[in-house]
């Protein structure tokens, strides 16, 4: 756990000694907060046009608001990942330090397991960071906290799913821009499969299962279904065993 601790606190330090942490930051911050700010302007232009025509508005604030806005905060981070996961080994390929880390009498499980947590804490600072906006939610209405809870744990495990997946992806180039489009590819086809649910063919089906999205949907509406965990837990599973494969050959190389 020792040499986890270092490469953790390493990769997540080098998060913060160049831009990127910040320009993530800021620009998850920004895109999120024109969403919230959209979803209470619809939401108080709703309310007050019921009340004009003496109907009843239903002020579910977790319903009209927080749910959708966990589901847009997922969206984002479709976009967000790539540039997360993009440097994890693709840098250290490019830069000759990989060999250093393949000979080292370090395991390649703990660089992995560093590197994909120092991605998984960064990408749970963005998620912190939307945080403020539900907390004019709490000061000014009356929201349930357990659904939002659950939501925010849904997102950190789809994230720690497609982090682990482009950790995979980052080992197999050393151009970062590679590393970031063919992780967002993946994580855009996986996030598409749930177009298919419509289909009750075989093949569709277990396309639409396959789907990040998919079981992300019980997470947003405040339910904790064990078999949503167990998918994202068997992603993550699969993501880092095949990085922990890719680094293995490198050892073997060097």
């Amino acid at each position: 756990m020792r040499n986890v601790w270092i490469i953790f606190r390493k990769e997540l330090h080098s998060y913060f000694v160049s831009p990127i942490a910040y320009l993530l930051l800021t620009m998850f911050g920004v895109i999120f907060g024109y969403f919230f700010w959209s979803s209470i302007q619809y939401f108080s232009y709703a309310a007050i046009e019921s009340q004009m025509q003496g109907q009843s508005f239903p002020m579910n604030i977790n319903e009209m608001i927080i749910r959708p806005l966990l589901s847009n905060a997922a969206v984002i981070g479709l976009f967000f990942i790539p540039m997360i996961t993009m440097r994890l080994f693709a840098e250290e390929k490019k830069t000759g330090t990989i060999e250093l880390l393949a000979t080292s009498p370090i395991r390649d499980i703990e660089v992995i397991m560093g590197k994909w947590l120092a991605a998984l804490a960064m990408y749970s600072g963005l998620l912190l960071f939307t945080a403020v906006n539900f907390a004019f939610l709490f000061k000014y209405g009356n929201p349930d906290w357990k659904p939002l809870a659950i939501g925010y744990l849904g997102l950190v495990l789809e994230g720690g799913a497609l982090l682990a997946l482009g950790t995979f992806m980052s080992t197999l180039t050393k151009n970062q821009i590679i590393a970031a489009a063919a992780t967002f590819g993946v994580c855009l086809l996986l996030w598409v499969f749930e177009w298919n649910s419509y289909d009750t063919s075989t093949w569709s089906q277990v396309m639409a299962y396959c789907s990040v999205i998919k079981h992300l949907e019980s997470f947003t509406k405040g339910v904790l279904d064990t078999k949503d965990a167990v998918y994202y837990l068997s992603v993550i599973f699969l993501g880092l065993f095949l990085t922990s494969r890719s680094m293995e050959s490198l050892r073997w190389r060097s």
